[in-house]
């Protein structure tokens, strides 16, 4: 195939890919613990063909895609069962498809007592145990370091994990990330710290998204006019073989 084509298309395919990923991004702007999702592209040299010295032919890479770890603005909500995380950690879910990290930390406790996210996963302790209290104990009372009271007693702590969700990372629900291994706890951190009270919105920049999504529009047009540029060549090319 035309080389010219080629390169198109394969640009065609990567913008397409960070525009399904932009959209994405726009929808879940109000989306509580989301994590906006960013694409990175590298060339890929196809192959070097030796004509009067060495041109290198590059082709657009599929890309891949990373969660954006920026925080997102804490809401105020009041509820004892909603917190945030200030810091670099996670929130973790014992889910069917394995264990979710999750930005979204409003719980709820049911009737035997576990604790569970909306989605009825159950939450994680630091030692990755689901999390139970009593639930006949009377308010849930969390302190900046996850210690869990009721009456004045200890009666567990809310599990904080460090993770860095990798390239092309598998999302749970709308704000769970599927973890590759086992997340780490973090103890003792002072750069990390729940708020009780408290939700986390999306960190998506809807302006920003906005402005990419734009660009990308305007770049996907351009390599279509160069795969157009190159069919009516390669067209003149043939007629003129053909006279």
């Amino acid at each position: 195939m035309n080389d010219g084509l080629t390169v198109g298309l394969s640009a065609q395919l990567a913008l397409e890919k960070r525009l399904t990923t932009i959209a994405s991004n726009i929808a879940n702007t109000r989306t509580v613990g989301f994590r906006a999702a960013e694409v990175k592209f590298e060339d890929l040299i196809a192959r070097q063909r030796v004509i009067e010295g060495v041109n290198t032919v590059a082709y657009a890479s599929d890309g891949a895609e990373f969660a954006n770890t920026g925080s997102g603005a804490l809401e105020k909500t009041g509820s004892p069962l909603d917190f945030a995380i200030n810091g670099d950690a996670w929130f973790a879910l014992e889910t069917p498809a394995g264990i979710a990290v999750t930005r979204d930390g409003r719980f709820t406790v049911r009737g035997d007592g576990a604790v569970v996210s909306l989605a009825g996963h159950a939450v994680l302790d630091p030692g990755g145990a689901p999390l139970e209290v009593n639930p006949d104990g009377g308010r849930l009372d969390v302190g900046a370091d996850g210690f869990i009271r009721q009456d004045g007693n200890q009666v567990g702590a809310l599990g904080v994990f460090a993770y860095q969700p990798g390239a092309d990372f598998v999302r749970h629900g709308y704000s769970g990330i599927l973890v590759e291994g086992d997340p780490q706890p973090v103890v003792d951190a002072p750069d990390v710290t729940i708020v009780q009270g408290y939700v986390e919105q999306s960190n998506v920049d809807p302006v920003e998204e906005l402005t990419q999504l734009i660009m990308v529009q305007r770049s996907f047009e351009n390599a279509n006019a160069m795969i157009r540029d190159t069919e009516d060549s390669m067209k003149k090319l043939i007629d003129a073989f053909h006279r």
